[in-house]
């Protein structure tokens, strides 16, 4: 679905802007090569990724395709000139050779009769309750503390899987979802003092938020089984996306004002890379591990920030952030691993 949808904007809007990007980037005799070379590349590869396809599988392949088609969309934004703007654009046909296509031989089994109720419920747990909780938690905290309550994810999953009786609560998972949790505080303890009035207030709503998540971390593994991943997300993101449409179209409508090119781009990247993306590869390993195991990896997120900022925007990287990288990798390990009993 999402995979379609960005071959449609390219069709569609992408398409229809050419024109004016190729007169703002001058150097108008290539401008040809902008379309030609798109639908050459996309054209010729079609077979390449069918066979890809048939040798490793039509979900990974399709990712793949996923990926070269926005990482090249980027590029494309990101050219200075018309030349740069062609190469780009044959790159991205690249991509393009596999979406459609792979997409539509993609047959996933839709979630059946009995289990549009689950889905349903699940879907409104985890994409439209959760997002309103994190955004509203931001407008009351600071990142910090909210990555913080956010990364109180394993623990909440361990305890209400627990209570529920789906996995069991062992010493050395304990352990390894407290030591992450800690990695986290140790790398964010810089600014976790820094907060606002009334930021509890924001640090409730994302431990509310994140206890929808575990709820659905625990709940959905029989639900993803019986359909495809795909499918189950697919149905799951589509109530969630309903949900919120109808609610911004109640509060004013669906787009902010002043909304540009660059905001969609944002919009565009996040959706494909942040949700499609990130929720399908979730959703994949709730499907093969269990719940603690993938949620104890949410961890990871703002230290990973922390260390993106260090070197993009050059922020002095700390012995707390050290060590809180060191503690989480620990954890996680400690978490996801399984001492073998003798015999």
């Amino acid at each position: 679905m999402i995979a379609m949808f960005v071959a449609a904007v390219d069709s569609t809007i992408v398409g229809t802007a050419l024109p004016t990007i190729g007169r703002e980037l001058g150097d108008f005799a290539l401008f040809p090569l902008v379309f030609s070379g798109f639908l050459l590349t996309s054209t010729t590869t079609v077979s390449v990724w069918g066979r890809l396809a048939d040798l490793y599988g039509r979900k990974p392949v399709l990712l793949v395709g996923l990926a070269i088609f926005v990482g090249s969309s980027m590029l494309c934004g990101l050219s200075g000139g018309m030349l740069g703007l062609v190469v780009f654009r044959a790159l991205q046909g690249v991509g393009a050779g596999c979406l459609l296509p792979i997409t539509l031989a993609m047959r996933g089994r839709w979630p059946a009769r009995a289990d549009w109720a689950g889905v349903a419920l699940l879907g409104l747990l985890f994409f439209a309750i959760f997002p309103i909780l994190y955004n509203l938690s931001i407008a009351y905290t600071t990142a910090a503390r909210a990555s913080l309550a956010l990364s109180t994810l394993p623990l909440l999953t361990m305890m209400t899987a627990a209570v529920l009786r789906i996995e069991k609560l062992t010493a050395r998972k304990s352990a390894g979802v407290a030591i992450a949790v800690a990695g986290v505080a140790a790398a964010l303890a810089a600014g976790l003092a820094d907060a606002p009035a009334g930021a509890w207030r924001g640090d409730l709503l994302m431990v509310a938020g994140a206890f929808c998540m575990a709820l659905y971390n625990v709940w959905s593994r029989p639900f993803i089984a019986r359909p495809s991943p795909l499918a189950f997300l697919s149905a799951g993101m589509g109530v969630g996306a309903v949900c919120l449409a109808v609610l911004s179209l109640a509060r004013g409508g669906l787009v902010p004002a002043g909304f540009g090119a660059p905001q969609w781009a944002a919009v565009l990247f996040i959706g494909v890379f942040g949700a499609a993306l990130n929720f399908y590869l979730w959703v994949w390993a709730l499907e093969r591990a269990t719940p603690t195991r993938v949620a104890t990896t949410i961890t990871v997120n703002p230290v990973s920030a922390s260390l993106l900022a260090a070197f993009i925007m050059s922020e002095p990287i700390g012995l707390n952030l050290a060590l809180g990288v060191a503690a989480v990798l620990a954890g996680i390990w400690i978490a996801a691993t399984e001492r073998r009993r003798p015999g």
